[in-house]
């Protein structure tokens, strides 16, 4: 009985082996995109709860080229670095803003998208410049850029406070309550909210910063880099990337 049970251990162990084996080969064919599933257009849910978005079809279409499944896993965006870094996930992927801080931490894909920082104000609202947020309570999103942004604009000295929230749905829903004046925010995502709630939100005449989106990788995997580049390369040239953009902001806005 005693030699069976030590036949059976081994048994076990070598079934465990291979099924560990088998597991590795599949993570090799499959990327796991971390996100922020409340920046829409960009990548969010819809009333199914699925997630949909811009990046997550150009995603999908990249993936495909590259042969290989995609999953989108929602992180802390504040921890987005943190989530590459450790493995967790292999890509950062959803409007994520190129800076000089965020190139020595991450390796970044070529531009594929213009944005700029901007500052919403409810449609009513009096304020209509920059110098008019003067003595002012502003809200962002934490650790994104823009909070970059403001820091570094003049105003950012003269504004009577600033909140921090864990996303822009959350912000712009103070702005609405009245808790908040105005509120730092990508332009992509405040002119998706201002065509689904007409009338509600309107920019200020100045923008903060002009910016662009990339994919970030991991430091140390430049060969996924490559391989991620040519095949948005392949997506422009082909159209795809030009369709994908059309679905969701009526134009080709992808950098070629």
């Amino acid at each position: 009985m005693r030699r069976k049970g030590v036949w059976i251990l081994l048994t076990v162990m070598i079934i465990a082996v291979i099924a560990g084996c088998s597991g590795s080969g599949n993570d090799d064919n499959k990327l796991v995109i971390g996100i922020d599933d409340k920046f829409a257009p960009m990548g969010f849910r819809d009333e199914n709860n699925e997630i949909v978005g811009f990046d997550i079809d150009y995603a999908k279409a990249a993936a495909e080229k590259m042969g290989k499944k995609v999953t989108f896993q929602p992180i802390d965006w504040s921890a987005k670095e943190s989530e590459l870094n450790s493995g967790r996930i292999d890509m950062i992927w959803n409007g994520y803003t190129i800076t000089d801080e965020r190139k020595e931490k991450v390796l970044f894909t070529r531009p594929y998208l213009e944005n700029s920082q901007v500052v919403v104000v409810l449609a009513d609202s009096p304020l209509a410049t920059l110098a008019d947020l003067a003595g002012k309570e502003l809200g962002l999103q934490s650790l994104s850029s823009a909070a970059d942004a403001l820091d570094a604009s003049p105003i950012k000295a003269e504004v009577a406070g600033v909140s921090e929230f864990p996303d822009n749905v959350l912000a712009l829903t103070d702005l609405k309550s009245g808790r908040l004046d105005g509120v730092v925010i990508d332009e992509v995502v405040a002119r998706y909210y201002m065509s689904l709630e007409q009338n509600t939100y309107k920019l200020l005449d100045e923008s903060l910063a002009p910016e662009q989106y990339g994919v970030g990788i991991k430091k140390d995997n430049q060969a996924l880099l490559d391989e991620l580049q040519k095949a948005l390369d392949e997506l422009s040239s082909d159209g795809t990337a030009a369709e994908i953009s059309t679905k969701w902001f009526g134009e080709n806005k992808v950098l070629n």
